[in-house]
């Protein structure tokens, strides 16, 4: 990975407002893929478990589960989405595994934002400023998107998993801690200017934990992690909360099913409930990873995982936002 840092780094990111209000099941879209019967058999479940109306959900075809759709077949596949979907749908989740890129944009960016084919010419260059990046709007249609989140698993059973630790997060809030490692790789280490000081917030039961070290182990009440390596050690000795956040700033985190680097999806494996890579070489802007103080500071303020992930993300055209939209263990 190229070292190459934004200019004009703020010293802080600045925190964002508390929503007016968080996403709720009426305001979804699913999305199941009718020619993958792990979408739908998962896709039916989330729709009964989340209570979605039958309403939002919208049926697709794509044969053969292709890693990645050229921008032409993405554009035939979004229309078809939003033809089926109302216009008070905030937010939509694709429930599969691939495909999850559009070229080199990731396929949540391609259809929040639109297909960015300046940023394939130079993928290595610098992205274009979300709308949604910090936002304080109160509901993503006041900034001019929609959002999206894959809703990826192997098997029903992980799939299902999944789906229950996003329930289940909104039943009470946890004693928890959110740490954020600075690691020996520093390439993968260009956010931790925005992670936020360590402290401990009493009224929301959280220990922010900001650590010089290229691993966590043991740790048993994680609701955020974020890290930087190209693969992160000791996953298996880790407890999440439910709703718990997890990502690491490397290449590749995006390209689910590939080899090269470690997949965003060990992070659902492991236990985490939502989580973000990038599908194409980015090199190291900061600006294309989650913005620690941001994410952590909407995940408190109430919102959900789908827009405190995506309020977190400067330039996403080539992140993947990826895990059970709904899960908010701070809503109430």
């Amino acid at each position: 990975m190229a070292n190459l840092l934004g200019c004009g780094i703020p010293a802080m990111a600045q925190m964002s407002a508390p929503p007016r209000s968080t996403l709720q099941a009426g305001q979804l879209g699913v999305v199941i893929n009718d020619d993958d019967p792990l979408s739908v058999e998962l896709g039916a479940y989330y729709v009964k478990a989340r209570g979605v109306p039958a309403k939002n959900v919208a049926h697709v075809r794509i044969p053969d589960q292709p890693r990645k759709l050229d921008a032409g077949q993405f554009a035939a596949l979004k229309q078809s989405i939003d033809e089926q979907l109302g216009a008070d749908i905030q937010a939509v989740v694709m429930v599969w595994t691939a495909p999850y890129a559009v070229e080199c944009n990731s396929i949540t960016a391609a259809y929040t934002l639109g297909f960015n084919a300046e940023q394939c010419a130079k993928p290595c260059g610098p992205g274009k400023d979300s709308a949604y990046f910090n936002s304080t709007a109160a509901r993503p249609s006041a900034a001019g998107v929609r959002l999206s989140m894959l809703l990826p698993a192997e098997t029903l059973e992980q799939g299902k998993a999944l789906v229950d630790r996003g329930i289940l997060s909104s039943f009470r809030m946890p004693a928890a801690s959110a740490y954020f490692l600075i690691t020996s790789d520093a390439a993968r280490s260009s956010r931790a200017p925005f992670f936020p000081q360590a402290m401990v917030l009493p009224k929301k039961k959280l220990a922010i934990k900001v650590l010089r070290t290229d691993s966590l182990e043991n740790a048993n009440d994680i609701v955020l992690y974020q890290t930087g390596l190209a693969k992160v050690p000791k996953l298996e000795t880790l407890r999440f909360v439910p709703g718990a956040l997890a990502d690491h700033l490397t290449s590749f985190g995006g390209d689910l099913l590939g080899t090269n680097q470690m997949s965003s999806l060990r992070w659902l494996e492991a236990g985490a409930t939502a989580s973000y890579g990038t599908v194409s070489e980015p090199c190291n802007y900061w600006q294309k990873f989650p913005n620690g103080t941001v994410l952590l500071a909407s995940y408190l303020n109430g919102a959900t995982a789908i827009e405190a992930y995506w309020k977190s993300v400067k330039w996403p055209s080539q992140g993947l936002f990826i895990g059970e939209p709904l899960a908010a263990p701070y809503r109430n």
